[in-house]
């Protein structure tokens, strides 16, 4: 399967193309092309930009794509919605499957890096407001706890035996860091192979926010 993965949960705009295949009963996943640009502004602007560059590079068209995997958060509003509405006006454009990946699995993934058993891992990327997004995951990548969104000092570093995702917030555990900082394209087809493989039908698109936005209207903030 020829994949196109996009995230946009963090400040890093992601976008790649990825073979998904099989040796024996395991996935074989190969990054095919990817981007990556560490830009919070400008996710908009960037991302279709980015996923065209990819297509060019590997010498595909958007219609050799089988399928669509986006991460969904947790995230900001506005950067979250662009890559889920991008990914989502591509699936519905050429008619193909688009599916919604927790973007810390997709960290998380990449943190485990196919070993049989890496540890437990906490997994926290920025949520502003002094406070981080974070899950928790087995020594098998299975998520354990979360996601949530809470102050640092109110996620406890144990049981985990290592941290990944946002540098500046896993330095604020003591835990040795793993250096994943953000969603691969790789990481995010990964976090959903066993649906992709089997062909099954993807859920509805929900985006993880978490908590309430920022605006609201002037009679809600009255009451």
């Amino acid at each position: 399967m020829l994949v196109l993965a996009v995230d946009t949960s963090t400040p890093v705009v992601t976008s790649g193309l990825v073979r998904l295949g099989s040796e024996g009963d395991a996935p074989h996943i190969s990054t095919v092309a990817v981007r990556l640009t560490d830009n919070p502004r400008a996710h908009a602007e960037i991302l279709t930009p980015q996923i065209l560059e990819c297509f060019d590079e590997a010498g595909y068209t958007p219609a050799d794509l089988d399928a669509i995997v986006v991460g969904v958060g947790p995230g900001p509003f506005t950067g979250l919605r662009v890559g889920m509405v991008t990914a989502a006006a591509f699936g519905d454009a050429l008619g193909i499957p688009v599916y919604g990946v927790c973007s810390l699995d997709a960290i998380a993934q990449d943190a485990h890096g196919g070993e049989p058993d890496g540890g437990e891992l906490l997994v926290v990327t920025d949520a502003r407001r002094r406070e981080v997004y974070f899950a928790r995951y087995d020594g098998f990548c299975r998520r354990t706890e979360g996601p949530d969104v809470r102050k640092p000092a109110e996620v406890p570093s144990e049981p985990s035996s290592r941290v990944a995702g946002s540098a500046q917030h896993a330095a604020l555990f003591p835990l040795p860091a793993v250096p994943v900082y953000s969603p691969s394209p790789a990481g995010l087809v990964a976090a959903i192979s066993p649906a992709l493989r089997a062909g099954r039908d993807p859920e509805p698109l929900v985006p993880l926010y978490l908590r309430r936005p920022d605006a609201v209207a002037t009679a809600d903030r009255r009451r």
